[in-house]
């Protein structure tokens, strides 16, 4: 079966969707009928549906025995806290089915993981669901010019801030004490590291399949019963690449964000792939937790580092994202400024000499993931190409790169993924830098790495771990395999 991108399948031009749950690839069909947008991706998180058995995870028990500590890839177990969890898997409500279009078709199905549980659902609503009051309900109004970028052309749409913000991705909220005991691993880990010589495979199986919340606790339990540093620790042991896949781990998705960035605009040169890996696409609240961390850590904001190590559109560019403006998960898609804004990106590209990169910028910065796809099957629908092929003619260089990351955030996430792990892999020679971060932020969420496995299957025709075992080797291999699950 060829690859079909997800998304596409709304209701008559102007009306809200049915709203039925995004079915996981496999069970996608494109193109729909003409004239409505497409269906969004599912939350960050939702888990999909079922996948076969696959191969035991490395480091696996034999079937039928207890697994120490809850299971080598096994889900976290039930964590009862008084509070929610940040990034919390989400119970969304179910919606009638659509009508009068074919079932959909995509990726086939992949292992997976079953749903992560006990973490509280949050009360975000799913990409592209509409607010209590419906579509378009609200009293129009103008948005306002946007903060630290291109000021738009009013749109008659309701007010982004009107809307209830998401909360931070797991990993980026608040820090939380949850009923697990890391204990266990974190007396296993010492005892990997203690006297001479390593266990490189222990460190493997009791790090690579954590969850950001679980590896907080590992941390305090080796801090707490060792008196030592578990970063540290692992730095003294191990080398190389491996040693920075370990500790991208043991830091959490947030502190590695930061740490990331820092070494990307610190010393000669920008490593802009790493800045669009990290900022580009986020929400705002992941952005502002970023930023808070980044000024306590280094004292510096976030902003002004950026500005002195880019330069002219770049550095605006980045400017907007960096102002956290983006509308919200659960705005609605108004097709008004849908339309508004496939005409403005066409009168900015296509239909004009020269190109407007600020106000292409300023709108792909600026929309939710549910309006970037809207936008884009509009775009397709009224012209007859694809905005990613607009990109691609009318612009070069690093914004090309971080406009097709946005762009790609709002239509097929997954799809982003994989392009962004062969990217690092691809001609000649591994860039390492990007291969073992980009592989180990989409293993923080086991579903959405699953569906990035899926995607890359699809369009390289390959398994993702096969074409890692043959760019990889020793232990850096196995761990990039185990956090993938296999």
């Amino acid at each position: 079966m060829s690859y079909q991108p997800p998304n596409q399948g709304y209701n008559q031009y102007g009306a809200p969707p049915g709203n039925s749950p995004q079915p996981p690839y496999g069970q996608q069909q494109y193109p729909p009928p003409a004239g409505g947008y497409p269906p969004q991706q599912p939350a960050y998180g939702a888990p999909p549906n079922r996948y076969p058995p696959q191969q035991p995870a490395y480091g696996a028990p034999p079937a039928g025995q207890q697994p120490y500590g809850g299971g080598y890839g096994a889900p976290p177990q039930q964590y009862p806290t008084g509070q929610q969890s940040y990034g919390a898997p989400q119970q969304q409500p179910q919606y009638p089915p659509q009508q009068n279009y074919p079932p959909q078709q995509g990726y086939p199905p992949q292992q997976g993981y079953p749903p992560q549980q006990g973490y509280p659902p949050q009360q975000q609503p799913l990409y592209g669901a509409p607010p209590p009051q419906g579509y378009g309900a609200p009293t129009p109004g103008q948005y306002p010019p946007q903060q630290g970028g291109y000021n738009q052309q009013p749109y008659n749409a309701p007010p982004a801030q009107n809307y209830p913000p998401a909360p931070p991705t797991l990993g980026y909220g608040p820090p939380q004490n949850i009923a697990w005991d890391g204990a266990p691993d974190a007396e296993a880990l010492r005892k990997a590291m203690r006297g001479i010589g390593t266990d490189e495979k222990a460190l493997i199986r009791h790090l690579a399949t954590k969850d950001p919340l679980q590896i907080n606790m590992i941390r305090q339990a080796y801090k707490s019963r060792f008196s030592r540093d578990l970063l540290n620790d692992v730095k003294s042991e191990v080398s190389g690449w491996f040693e920075d896949g370990l500790c991208a781990i043991i830091r959490g998705p947030l502190m590695q964000d930061v740490v990331l960035l820092h070494g990307a605009m610190n010393g000669p040169g920008t490593k802009e792939k790493v800045l669009s890996d990290i900022l580009l696409g986020r929400s705002n609240a992941d952005l502002n937790v970023i930023k808070d961390l980044y000024r306590k850590t280094y004292h510096q904001s976030l902003e002004s580092a950026v500005k002195n190590d880019l330069s002219m559109k770049t550095e605006r560019h980045f400017m907007m994202v960096l102002a956290a403006t983006r509308a919200e998960e659960s705005a609605p898609v108004v097709p008004q400024q849908i339309d508004q804004d496939v005409l403005e990106l066409y009168k900015a590209t296509e239909g004009k000499v020269g190109t407007d990169e600020l106000l292409v910028c300023s709108i792909l910065s600026q929309r939710s993931n549910a309006q970037i796809g809207a936008i884009a099957y509009t775009y397709r629908q009224k012209f007859t190409k694809d905005l990613e092929s607009v990109i691609r003619k009318e612009f070069s260089g690093h914004m090309e790169d971080a406009l097709l990351h946005q762009l790609r955030t709002g239509t097929d996430r997954a799809m982003r993924d994989a392009l962004l792990l062969e990217d690092a892999m691809e001609g000649a020679g591994t860039k390492d830098h990007l291969l073992v971060n980009r592989v180990v932020r989409v293993h923080w969420d086991r579903n959405h790495m699953e569906q990035v496995k899926g995607a890359y299957q699809h369009h390289f025709h390959r398994s993702l771990t096969s074409r890692i075992r043959g760019e990889t080797s020793g232990d850096y291999e196995r761990l990039l395999c185990a956090c993938l699950g296999e």
